[in-house]
């Protein structure tokens, strides 16, 4: 069965310094994300031609354009998938601002749909532009007479709030569950149901955890 790939962006300049980087376009890739879009493509070549696409994010589509070199695909960008707006924390790289993008992502996690990041989104918001995508990309790709294999790049607390609504994954384990870049989620659609066979390193059953959220919420 055709699977669909949610994979994090390489290493940026921002995630060297810890910047809430978010807006539209956003940072490049640094010399080692790069290398750590080619290392994906080259360990993760499909058995048969997939899709590649990516958010709008300069760093998602340089990942994508590096990993389609390998595979000798197109990439495309798709809207809406990109990574949950900061609004005013922007740009910031200050304890406090990490700690009210923090203490913002625990209550989502927690299941508070509508909390807001100042001047930014709530997650009602990020689920409101990102399922559309993904069920479009479903639609197109992973079922009927054809499907393919969907290679998404975005963005790790987009991607790892996006997978646990979709399969129902603990919000405990996601909240605590790292994803470094070019760390992805494995989700099959089956019957009109995802089923998340793999998140990052640990494969399913998922069990419940008791730790907090990750020191970064991006990843």
């Amino acid at each position: 069965m055709a699977r669909l790939h949610l994979v994090r962006h390489g290493e940026t300049t921002a995630n060297v310094m810890r910047r809430l980087d978010t807006a539209l376009p956003g940072a490049a890739l640094t010399d080692f994300g790069a290398r750590q879009g080619v290392r994906f493509g080259l360990e993760n070549r499909p058995e048969q031609e997939a899709v590649l696409v990516s958010s709008e994010a300069r760093r998602a589509r340089q990942t994508a354009e590096l990993i389609g070199s390998v595979w000798e695909v197109a990439t495309e960008s798709v809207e809406g998938v990109h990574e949950v707006q900061a609004g005013e924390l922007e740009d910031r790289t200050d304890r406090e601002a990490h700690d009210v993008f923090h203490d913002v992502m625990e209550k989502w996690h927690a299941g508070d749909l509508d909390v807001r990041i100042p001047g930014g989104e709530s997650l009602a918001m990020v689920y409101e532009r990102y399922i559309p995508t993904v069920e479009d990309l479903a639609r197109s790709y992973l079922t009927g007479t054809d499907p393919r294999d969907v290679f998404l790049v975005s963005h790790g607390a987009a991607i790892r709030l996006i997978a646990a609504r979709l399969a129902g994954i603990d919000s405990r384990f996601a909240a605590a569950t790292h994803l470094g870049n070019t760390g992805s989620i494995e989700l099959e659609y089956v019957d009109g149901v995802w089923v998340c066979h793999r998140w990052g390193a640990k494969t399913a059953p998922f069990e419940r955890v008791d730790e907090p959220l990750v020191d970064d919420p991006m990843g």
